[in-house]
């Protein structure tokens, strides 16, 4: 091959690679764009999905039956113990409420949450269902107890 010839054929590699990577930083910018037009719950799924997707649990550790299902079956039943023992972040469930007690528990969720008033109220009368996730018993406590005051049957998972 004469000189001329591989410089051109290094050429074409640049051009390809640069055509690709701009492909690939197109189609990126098109997912973002996609992703940024999601609704609240939409992306929230779409954060589940991939999460589960990418073998992670909700806060970033690998989820053990994703990267290593060899591993679960070795496991003993005592450590299924100290893990539940060590469960420091909760979801908070909604299971059921007093039909007249509604509006103040929407009212109440909505204080707690960034949801506006049709999507509270949506949320709320899908029971049982999560009204906050990640919380700590700290953090999740008043709101229970508000709650509960009010007529919701509310349990931590």
């Amino acid at each position: 091959m004469s000189h001329h010839a591989a410089r051109c054929a290094i050429r074409f590699v640049n051009l390809t690679r640069a055509l690709s990577t701009e492909a690939r930083g197109q189609k990126v910018e098109r997912i973002a764009n996609e992703l940024l037009h999601l609704n609240r719950f939409d992306r929230h799924d779409f954060t589940v999905l991939w999460r589960l997707k990418m073998g992670l649990h909700r806060y970033g550790a690998p989820v053990a039956g994703v990267l290593a299902p060899s591993m679960t079956a070795a496991g003993s039943p005592g450590s299924e113990d100290s893990a539940a023992a060590e469960k420091t972040v909760f979801d908070m469930k909604l299971e059921k409420y007093d039909a007249a007690a509604k509006i103040k528990i929407i009212k109440e969720v909505r204080s707690f949450t960034d949801l506006g008033l049709k999507e509270a109220k949506d949320l709320v009368e899908k029971v049982p269902c999560v009204l906050k996730k990640g919380l700590t018993k700290e953090e999740a406590n008043p709101i229970v107890e508000k709650l509960k005051e009010l007529g919701a049957a509310i349990v931590l998972e």
